[in-house]
């Protein structure tokens, strides 16, 4: 008996044709493999670079059966013994299901998608290597929908920072799927992996000793903001910025280790919080934060509350202003706040954010609905008494914003409540988050200004 065996090379794609003497017109059994890494986000204002897929195919004679080694508990076939190795119990799904349920992107999925969610999970986890995904669900999900169920797992689970990707290989026999084998692709082995576990471990234990169990969601929420933004630095070149590690061992990182951070914090903390991708103003990639508190989503972007992220060539002017090292316009935003500055572009659909309940100037008394002086003064007094060396105010809408400007700076009376000797106001503008931040230093800084003598 004889084989012919031809090779066609188009790119990337490899078909390799084992043929049969015995049968002029066989079934074969077609060998698919694909491989895809996790979206990558990284740049001066977070620009996302999507990992390249690299992506094979073959054909080859069916494979001999496996033989079942006796386990400790008996199984059906390799199957499932090799499957429950990595922790997926065929018999208990239903719990393995229960377990994930209350992560956004998991409860996003149709039921079928949440099956192999599960399966996928607890391969990464394992850092385990070909591992068929549960057979009931090649159907319904295919192979087409592998990537939004990794993309899925990656999003609610920033603990998998030893994970770059993934591979598959998809078995047919003629039209039909025989089976789909998953794999992740891993950047370091698991000594290494439990040594990095340790020194996040030490640093969240550190973290957290600082904010109290029984905190309301929204503390919780502001202390993660306010620590890992004092402890960060914004740092293009930063290793391994796009996981957890950056911000936990080497304290610098760019828009996705932020994120990924604090989704970690919070989901310890007992906050509800995955991670959202998408675009900023500039069409640059970016990656934030859904939570939720109280029952309400909130948007929140640790990054752009970070004033290190400044461009390089706006830095010498924020310092010369003394720019506030946190600013709080990112801090539970609503879908219309956050929309005139970022675009979402999820795998999963993300929710209308309408709340402002838990928005972090409206907890402070900052948030303004109409031009109000009595508040005004509150606001500054408070913020004297702190020893603040600033003070921002939020606006309601585009007319309660200008009112604000026309009131305090064109005709003044921001001097009602600064005290300023001199008659010098420094302040800063954001038209776009509809705020305005006035600096309570009696010095002058660039950019002040006085009113006529």
């Amino acid at each position: 008996m004889k084989k012919k065996i031809w090779k066609l090379w188009t790119g990337c794609l490899l078909w390799v044709w084992l043929l049969s003497g015995c049968s002029t017109d066989p079934e074969l059994l077609k060998t698919e493999i694909k491989e895809s890494g996790s979206t990558v986000v990284q740049s001066q204002t977070e620009g996302a670079q999507a990992a390249q897929a690299v992506e094979a195919s073959r054909v080859e004679a069916e494979p001999e059966a496996v033989p079942t080694v006796p386990p400790v508990r008996e199984f059906e076939d390799a199957y499932d013994e090799a499957r429950y190795a990595v922790g997926i119990d065929t018999q208990a799904y239903e719990d393995l299901l229960a377990q994930q349920r209350g992560n956004y992107a998991f409860d996003s999925l149709s039921l079928a998608g949440q099956y192999w969610y599960v399966d996928i999970y607890r391969v990464l986890s394992a850092m385990a290597m070909d591992i068929e995904l549960y057979k009931e669900q090649n159907e319904a999900v295919g192979v087409a929908g592998i990537d939004t169920v990794f993309q899925c797992v990656m999003n609610d689970h920033p603990e998998l920072f030893f994970v770059k990707g993934y591979t598959y290989t998809h078995f047919t026999y003629g039209e039909d799927t025989v089976r789909i084998t998953f794999s992740g692709s891993y950047t370091m082995d698991r000594e290494e992996a439990a040594i990095r576990e340790e020194q996040i471990d030490s640093y969240v234990a550190e973290c957290l000793a600082g904010i109290r169990m029984d905190a309301s969601d929204y503390e919780k929420v502001k202390y993660v903001y306010e620590y890992l933004i004092t402890n960060t630095e914004y740092n293009l070149q930063a290793p391994e910025n796009q996981n957890i590690c950056s911000v936990f061992i080497g304290r610098q990182s760019v828009c996705q280790g932020y994120a990924k951070a604090t989704q970690y914090l919070l989901n310890l903390l007992g906050v509800k919080t995955t991670l959202v991708i998408g675009k900023v103003s500039d069409g640059q990639g970016h990656a934030w934060n859904l939570v939720q508190i109280d029952g309400r989503y909130y948007y929140v972007d640790t990054t752009w509350g970070d004033a290190s992220y400044q461009e390089e060539e706006e830095q010498e002017e924020a310092e010369s202003k003394g720019i506030p090292t946190i600013n709080y316009d990112y801090l539970c935003v609503t879908s219309a706040q956050l929309s005139g500055t970022h675009t979402i572009q999820n795998v999963v659909p993300m929710p209308e954010c309408t709340a402002i309940e838990a928005n972090y100037y409206y907890m402070e008394n900052a948030y303004f609905t109409a031009y109000d002086e009595e508040g005004l003064a509150e606001l500054f007094e408070r913020a004297y008494r702190a020893g603040h060396r600033d003070v921002t105010l939020k606006c309601a809408d585009e007319t309660v914003y200008y009112s604000f400007l026309e009131e305090l700076i064109t005709n003044h009376k921001i001097f009602r409540y600064l005290n300023s000797p001199d008659g010098v106001v420094a302040y800063a503008e954001n038209t776009a988050q509809l705020s305005l931040t006035f600096w309570l230093t009696e010095e002058p800084a660039a950019g002040a200004e006085e009113p006529p003598g």
